[in-house]
C-alpha cells in the first residue's frame, strides 16, 4: 500500500512512499515533457537503463548519465560535464531530470535541475534511507567546494519524490544503519515514537521489509514535509533539521567524505547533547539516551580528539554560521529544538571532550 504526503506552499509537491513506483514516474513527467535526463552513480546503471527504457517506451527521448559514487559526484567538474550534455542535446525549459541514487546524486541532480535554464523539472526517486527521509526531500540542492560541504547550491523543489522501499533490497546493511541517523534526529527534534519504536526492537525496526520500518520512513517524512512547507528557505524553523550537522559535516570534510553521512551526524547529535547540557538546557538522562540509541544502531559516538582546531575552523565556515558567530541547533528537551548562539569557545572545547577518543 502507498501513502502520499503533500508539501505544502508556493512550490508544493507530492511525495509517494510505496513498493514498485516505476510506473509513477511517467505520470509525474506529464505529456509536456519531450526528453529526459537519468542522473545516477556507476553502481546503478543497470536500474537506470531499465528506468531508461521504460520511459522510451512511453515515447519519451530519454538519455542517462553516470557519475561517482557518493559525494565525489558533488563537483564542478562533474556539474559541467551535465551541463554539456543537457547543451549538446537542446535541453528545453518543458524537459526534465530526473535523480536516481543516493543523497549524493539526488543533491547534484536538483543542483543541475535548479541551474539549468534557471530551472527545469525534477523528478527524485531516492535509493537510500538517507535520501528518502533527507537529502531527496525538501528542495535543498548543491555541490561542494575544497572549503566545505554544500557551500555552492540553490533551493529548488522537485515536481515529485518516489519513494520505493524496494530500492533497499540490496542496500548494505551499515547503508541502512547509516541512514537511521536522520530518521533518529527526527525523533529527537519532534517525534519521540520514532526513539521509542527503535528502542522496541532495533532489528524490526531496521528492517526494510517491515511494517515499522514503513511506519518511520513515513513519519520521518511527514515532519520534513511539514517543516519544508512552512519555511522553505530555512528563515527559521526549517534550521532546526540541521540538528547534529554542524559538527557532523565538519568530520565529513575532515574524512574527505569517504566516511557515511550518518556516522558523522550520530557523533553530531551526541556533541549537541552535550553542548546543551553544559549549557544548562537539557538534561544528563537524554544525553545519555543519544549514546544508547545510537550504540543500539551501530553508529560512531566519538571522533578523533586532536582534531578539534581543524574542525573548529570547518565549522566556522559552515553555511549555517552567520557573520563570525557559531550556531548551534540544541534540545531544550526531546521535542524541543533551539539554537544556540555564539558558544563560549571553552564550552565547545569541553563538549567535545565528551566525544572524543
Amino acid at each position: 500500500m502507498n501513502r502520499r504526503i503533500q508539501v505544502a506552499g508556493t512550490q508544493g509537491y507530492e511525495i509517494v512512499v510505496g513498493r514498485n513506483l516505476l510506473h509513477e514516474v511517467a505520470t509525474g513527467l506529464g505529456s509536456q515533457v519531450n526528453q529526459v535526463l537519468i542522473v545516477h552513480p556507476e553502481a546503478l546503471t543497470a536500474s537506470a537503463e531499465a528506468l531508461l527504457d521504460e520511459l522510451n517506451s512511453k515515447g519519451y527521448k530519454t538519455a542517462i548519465a553516470a557519475v561517482p559514487d557518493g559525494e565525489e559526484s558533488k563537483s564542478i567538474a562533474v556539474a559541467s560535464y551535465l551541463w554539456e550534455i543537457l547543451g549538446k542535446s537542446n535541453f528545453t525549459r518543458t524537459d526534465a531530470i530526473i535523480g536516481l541514487g543516493g543523497g549524493a546524486t539526488t543533491d547534484l541532480a536538483g543542483f543541475i535541475a535548479a541551474t539549468w535554464l534557471r530551472g527545469i523539472k525534477l523528478i527524485q526517486i531516492p535509493t537510500t534511507l538517507l535520501a528518502m527521509v533527507d537529502a531527496a526531500i525538501g528542495g535543498k540542492t548543491a555541490i561542494n567546494t575544497v572549503e566545505g560541504k554544500n557551500l555552492v547550491g540553490s533551493f529548488y523543489a522537485p515536481h515529485l519524490v518516489l519513494v520505493d522501499l524496494e530500492t533497499l533490497a540490496t542496500l548494505p546493511r551499515f547503508d541502512i544503519l547509516a541512514g537511521f541517523a536522520e530518521v533518529v534526529k527526527y525523533g529527537f527534534i519532534s517525534d519521540e515514537e520514532i526513539l521509542e519504536i527503535i528502542e522496541r526492537d532495533v532489528e524490526l525496526a531496521t528492517n526494510p521489509t517491515s511494517g515499522e520500518f514503513f511506519d518511520l520512513v513515513c513519519r520521518s517524512i511527514a515532519i520534513k514535509a511539514k517543516v519544508v512547507s512552512e519555511d522553505f528557505k530555512e528563515t527559521g524553523i526549517r534550521e532546526f533539521l540541521n540538528y547534529g550537522h554542524t559538527l557532523g559535516h565538519a568530520i565529513e570534510h575532515a574524512e574527505r567524505y569517504k566516511w557515511r553521512h550518518g556516522a558523522a551526524i550520530s557523533i553530531g547529535m551526541v556533541f549537541a547533547a552535550e553542548l546543551a547540557q553544559l549549557a544548562g538546557e537539557l538534561d544528563s538522562k537524554t544525553v545519555d539516551r543519544h549514546r544508547s540509541i545510537f550504540n543500539l544502531l551501530g553508529l560512531p559516538i566519538e571522533y578523533l580528539a586532536g582534531s578539534w582546531p581543524e574542525l573548529l575552523a570547518t565549522m566556522q565556515r559552515d553555511k549555517k554560521a552567520r557573520g563570525d558567530n557559531l550556531r548551534f541547533i540544541v534540545l531544550d528537551s526531546i521535542g524541543h529544538p533551539a539554537v544556540l548562539t555564539a558558544p563560549a569557545p571553552e564550552l565547545l572545547f569541553a563538549a567535545y571532550q565528551e566525544v572524543s577518543k
